[in-house]
């Protein structure tokens, strides 16, 4: 069976039913070869509004459907997605760079974020609260009504539909805005894969857009919950606008995450870690390890390990089994980790691995002799780039670790675990691997930075997604009306 049985997708508006988009179309292109896939349609504000009301209307028969129904729809999107596996990794592959390992994954999880918003649907969704009068007093969660996800262009598909299962599975529709470098696999993929599991027409819509329709589906009376993955200057925007409109706003914003190396680990399995966590799909994750903090008296040995490995690592076509790493997204994307490895150099960082490119393929670089100040060290590169600082104590590692306004994830190696927690405490972070790399992701999970890399846990796991797209209602129940002296 072919999921996705056409590669013109200029009425790429789904609603239930493929329509055209008012905002015109736009290329599939490839980042490998660029070759253009095919062509894709682009919402613009009018269609944005139209989903909106399409959506208020279809969510309400929705949310009355019993919750078996919709745990049923949400299992069968799973099936769908480790059926179609193949087909579906082949865009990921072409469309988003991404090379076989890391579309495999995306499609695994994905599955798996199905699976658990199917059981979400049958959780208890309220509790009994104690109350001083003489009547049943309790809380339930209600659907929020119509969710907006705005998911980006790195791991299209996970950063999509861990949004969108939960929220379907708790009575919402969901309008999708997926980055129209990705629409295929960050948007086309998911409209079949749910409307072939039988969600209902105006429940589940993909608008692929740029910021207008970012923009037209914050400000929409309709849309009551944004979800939004991206980066930090975006996420800024979107909650400021979030806020004027008085809706709740979730924000996964950007990061810079340190793995610390102490001094009593094994050098060679820590580069492996190292190597592994800022080099996996080109850098292009939000978690990548952005900052290698290196105890002084095991650095050099750590330099040349990840050194080696950088070196030894196949950079290609992502649609080649043989390549470890893709392409990044664009040029733009590429000459800004190339100005960022360039303006280090220039600072004083001695390059150790990489620093160089043909077409849209980055060598996994290593700097050396980094300090606060250093570009690549300072910002967030998004590029498969491995910045080493060295430390001598662990109050200098602390203050290095918290110089970043930065927030999401932290790593940890050592042979004391417990040296790994008093490190964890000092540093704040919403994610902490202690003896891993920074870059981990399970649909039972909560998952979400502090300070500028967001709003905290907002995936992820029963709590977390309960709390993210169902409103907490109060109730109150007795068996005649109150009596009152007027």
């Amino acid at each position: 069976m072919t999921l996705i049985a056409s590669e013109d997708f200029t009425s790429a508006v789904f609603t239930g039913a493929w329509t055209p988009a008012k905002g015109g179309d736009a290329p599939v292109v490839s980042p490998s070869s660029g070759e253009v896939l095919g062509r894709t349609g682009i919402a613009d504000a009018d269609d944005v509004r139209d989903a909106a009301a399409r959506a208020a209307r279809a969510q309400r028969g929705w949310a009355a459907a019993s919750f078996e129904e919709r745990a049923a729809v949400l299992r069968r999107a799973g099936d769908l997605l480790e059926a179609n596996a193949g087909e579906i990794m082949g865009w990921l592959r072409r469309e988003g760079g991404a090379a076989a390992g890391m579309a495999g994954f995306q499609v695994h999880v994905a599955a798996g974020e199905c699976f658990e918003a199917a059981a979400l649907a049958s959780q208890p969704h309220g509790e009994i609260l104690r109350t001083g009068k003489p009547r049943l007093s309790f809380s339930r969660q209600v659907p929020a009504g119509v969710v907006g996800v705005i998911a980006p262009f790195n791991v299209p598909l996970i950063l999509g539909i861990r949004s969108v299962a939960p929220a379907l599975a708790v009575g919402n529709a969901v309008i999708l805005k997926p980055d129209p470098r990705t629409a295929v696999c960050g948007g086309a993929v998911m409209a079949e894969v749910f409307r072939r599991a039988g969600v209902p027409e105006g429940v589940f819509q993909v608008l692929p857009g740029g910021a207008a329709a970012g923009e037209a589906l914050v400000a929409d009376p309709h849309v009551r919950v944004i979800s939004f993955t991206g980066s930090t200057a975006a996420g800024r925007r979107v909650g400021e606008a979030a806020g004027r409109h008085l809706k709740r706003v979730h924000l996964e914003l950007g990061g810079n995450s340190p793995l610390v190396v102490l001094d009593d680990v094994d050098v060679d399995a820590a580069a492996s870690v190292g190597a592994w966590g800022s080099f996996l799909h080109q850098g292009q994750i939000c978690m990548t390890t952005g900052r290698h903090l290196v105890h002084e008296s095991v650095a050099d040995a750590y330099v040349d390990r990840l050194s080696a490995r950088a070196d030894a690592l196949t950079v290609g076509d992502a649609e080649s089994d043989g390549s470890a790493l893709g392409p990044v997204i664009d040029a733009g994307q590429r000459d800004k980790i190339h100005a960022l490895v360039t303006g280090s150099v220039d600072h004083g960082a001695e390059l150790r691995a990489g620093g160089t490119y043909e077409g849209l393929f980055y060598r996994p670089t290593v700097l050396d002799r980094v300090d606060a100040a250093t570009p690549a060290y300072a910002e967030e590169v998004f590029g498969p780039v491995a910045p080493v600082v060295r430390f001598s104590s662990v109050d200098e590692l602390v203050e290095l670790a918290n110089s970043s306004e930065y927030g999401l994830s932290l790593g940890v190696l050592t042979s004391n675990p417990m040296r790994g927690m008093e490190i964890a405490d000092r540093v704040p972070s919403g994610i902490v691997h202690i003896n891993d790399q920074t870059v981990d992701d399970e649909a039972v999970a909560p998952f979400g930075g502090v300070g500028d890399s967001g709003t905290g846990s907002r995936f992820g796991g029963t709590r977390a997604n309960l709390e993210a797209f169902t409103e907490t209602q109060w109730v109150t129940m007795q068996a005649d009306p109150a009596r009152y002296p007027f």
